[in-house]
């Protein structure tokens, strides 16, 4: 089987999606926290940009941009070492808790990046977790959806990053 080979690529907008192992089982409500956690220590401590995610029991997408000389491979591996560690310490286990390879995919217009971003808003529909994107709370649609008057303690578990896009769907990014 040959392995596949990434570009080394930053200062792009990739859509992630990235798979627990399936020896491992399913990710609880706790443990959806603790990836949160994860994923925003390491944007804090990386510096790479977040627009959108979803993460689900046995899977989670995002929409991230990696600043050179920060690469994709860079960002999820910094992810999936940090929540593998603090997962497996909750659950007093060892060894890997996602799948070795993500996918990963570089949008290249203003179009493709609205359509990935309501793919992974829509995802915990899709899976039949919740019937609508809003009732799912581990997602970024809350952010996108939100109002300037939100109640108090209704924070997104991880705040996503403001973009200006062009208004042509066409238009490269």
């Amino acid at each position: 089987m040959s392995r596949l080979r990434r570009l080394v690529l930053c200062d792009r907008y990739f859509f992630v999606t990235c798979r627990v192992h399936g020896s491992r089982g399913e990710l609880n409500g706790s443990e959806l926290a603790t990836l949160a956690q994860a994923i925003r220590e390491r944007r804090e401590a990386q510096r790479f940009l977040l627009m959108a995610w979803v993460l689900l029991p046995d899977h989670w997408h995002a929409v991230i941009f990696p600043r050179c000389p920060l690469s994709v491979s860079r960002v999820m591996e910094a992810i999936k070492v940090s929540a593998t560690k603090l997962i497996n310490r909750s659950r007093g286990e060892g060894g890997v808790l996602f799948q070795g390879r993500f996918f990963d995919r570089a949008l290249r217009t203003a179009k493709e990046y609205h359509e990935k971003v309501e793919y992974i808003h829509r995802n915990p529909v899709t899976a039949g977790l919740v019937k609508r994107p809003e009732d799912w709370k581990w997602s970024s649609v809350h952010d996108f959806a939100g109002s300037v008057n939100k109640p108090p303690g209704t924070e997104s578990p991880i705040p996503v990053d403001r973009i200006l896009l062009p208004s042509d769907e066409r238009a490269r990014i």
